[in-house]
C-alpha cells in the first residue's frame, strides 16, 4: 500500500489541471456575459480562457487515458501499434 502522502500529493496535481480548466471556463463565461450585455468582445481573454480549457481538460484525459492502459482497461484498437503483438494480424488495419 502506498504511504498516505503519496496519494495526497498525486490528488494535489491533478486539481492543477483541473483548476486551470475551471478558471478558463469562468473566463470564457465572463467574456460572453459582456458581450451580451452591451460591451464589445474581448477577443484576448476569450481565446486565452479556451487554450486554458482545452490544455487543463488534454492533461485530465491523458492522465486517465496513461492510468487506463496501465491497467489494461481500454479498448483493443486503442492500444496501439507498438504494445499490441498481434497488430498485423488483425483484419482492416
Amino acid at each position: 500500500m502506498k504511504p498516505v502522502y503519496q496519494r495526497i500529493i498525486a490528488i494535489i496535481i491533478m486539481c492543477v489541471p483541473g483548476a486551470l480548466a475551471i478558471y478558463g471556463w469562468t473566463l470564457m463565461r465572463d467574456v460572453l456575459f459582456n458581450y451580451f450585455g452591451g460591451q464589445g468582445m474581448a477577443w484576448l481573454p476569450f481565446t486565452g480562457g479556451l487554450v486554458l480549457l482545452i490544455v487543463g481538460l488534454a492533461l485530465i484525459g491523458g492522465f486517465l487515458f496513461h492510468h487506463d492502459r496501465k491497467r489494461k482497461r481500454i479498448q483493443p484498437r486503442l492500444i496501439g501499434k507498438q504494445n499490441d503483438p498481434t497488430y498485423r494480424n488483425k483484419p482492416g488495419y
